[in-house]
């Protein structure tokens, strides 16, 4: 284990920590949380830092928990499709050991460098989590310390047991606020024989202007295609909407695999889904952008109002948007604005864009901004199940020690 002084490059939503510390196994682990209690230290996990600047900044943070050196795959059942691995592993390199044995977990990563703990502690998905589901669906067990240093495990290495899955699900997502995540166990697929991405384009939204320069909106049949394409008989293993800035049509790709893979994406060109190609869009499973980053979740049958909202807030604040839609079990949209947007606008478009659209189904959650744009707007909006979350905390971490603040309401 090694410890440094920290740097301008470890900064958590622009909060300097003090200390750097590097930990190389589970007992690392519990140790340095174990003295960071007892002296009153905050400590910040971090795996490969692509996403140190989402979320609230941290309301102190002392150290700065790099798991970097926690990188091995320590066991890979193939003939049970299971993979044990550390925190600290690239999902990069997962996939390219995994691939080896003709297997893949089947998770996206919309950013180069991301962890595995990274990926779960912000619960990071991409497009086929409509056929695979989301990092909680395929974890079945974690290895994860407490705050006074407890080692605690969930799960196990065979997708049958399943005891303590709860666990897993409940720190997916936790932004390592409830504990530092320091292995993971999860389900694995064999790898399609083949692959095929269907595209076409599709209007997004159709508007005219009226004779006072009002604004008559034209709904498209975005929600009518995009139903129409989740439950068709192709079955698409995923399906993104690609929207650029202050364009009028979107990209909607879907991915077909298996032996069938041709004959189900010749089955929705009827949709305009026409260009059919080998290799993934150029867009496919990445996020829009990263500096200004704001997500919108919904059901599926709100593509068309979330696409109406955007365009909204897009000339409300004066700003381009860019728009990245995921279909899953629901709508996920990642909306990047330039990096340049004034505070003003950021908050300006997260208002209009919660005004039109955040609802008992709809939720608007500003992921990342800088620290003046995000001072200006709550980044996670209403949060209905609050002081659950707190108590949750309070069980967890009750000296508030573990990435204090990130969560809302300063959980």
């Amino acid at each position: 284990m090694s410890v440094r002084d920290a740097g301008p490059d470890d900064d958590v939503a622009g909060v300097r920590p003090r200390w750097v510390v590097l930990p190389e196994s589970v007992e690392e682990i519990s140790e340095v949380l174990r003295v960071c209690t007892e002296r009153d230290l905050a400590v910040v996990p971090v795996g490969g830092g692509t996403k140190l600047h989402w979320a609230r900044r941290p309301d102190r943070c002392d150290v700065l928990l790099d798991l970097c050196c926690m990188n091995q795959v320590l066991e890979h059942a193939a003939g049970d499709l299971v993979v044990l691995v550390e925190a600290g592993v690239t999902m990069d390199t997962l996939a390219g050991v995994l691939a080896g044995k003709g297997q893949e977990l089947a998770l996206d990563t919309p950013l180069d460098g991301a962890t595995v703990g990274g990926t779960l502690a912000t619960a990071l998905a991409g497009p086929r989590s409509l056929r695979y589901g989301t990092a909680r669906d395929l974890l079945i067990g974690v290895t994860v310390v407490l705050a006074d240093g407890t080692v605690a495990r969930s799960g196990g290495k065979v997708v049958k047991n399943v005891a303590g899955y709860d666990l897993g699900k409940l720190l997916t997502g936790s932004y390592g606020t409830l504990g530092v995540i320091a292995e993971a166990t999860f389900r694995l697929h064999p790898l399609p024989s083949k692959r095929l991405w269907a595209s076409g384009r599709v209007p997004a939204a159709r508007y005219d202007r009226d004779d006072t320069g009002g604004t008559t909106w034209l709904p498209g049949n975005l929600d009518r295609l995009l139903h129409t394409l989740v439950t068709s008989h192709a079955e698409p293993s995923a399906i993104e909407l690609d929207w650029p800035p202050g364009a009028s049509e979107m990209t909607v790709s879907a991915l077909f695999e298996g032996s069938a893979a041709e004959g189900r994406a010749r089955a929705v060109q009827h949709l305009g889904l026409t260009d059919v190609a080998d290799a993934p869009p150029e867009t496919w499973a990445r996020l829009p952008g990263d500096e200004v980053l704001i997500e919108a979740r919904a059901p599926l049958s709100r593509v068309q109002a979330l696409a109406v909202a955007i365009f909204s807030a897009s000339g409300e604040a004066e700003v381009p948007a860019a728009t990245r839609m995921w279909l899953g079990d629901h709508l996920v949209a990642r909306i990047a604005l330039p990096p340049d947007t004034g505070p003003a606008a950021v908050a300006a478009f997260v208002t209009s864009l919660r005004a039109d659209f955040d609802d008992d189904d709809g939720r608007i959650v500003l992921l990342a901004a800088p620290h003046e744009a995000a001072r200006r707007v709550e980044r996670w909006g209403r949060v209905g199940a609050l002081q659950l979350m707190r108590r949750v905390k309070q069980r967890f971490d009750p000296g508030g020690l573990l990435a204090p603040g990130r969560l809302p309401g300063g959980v």
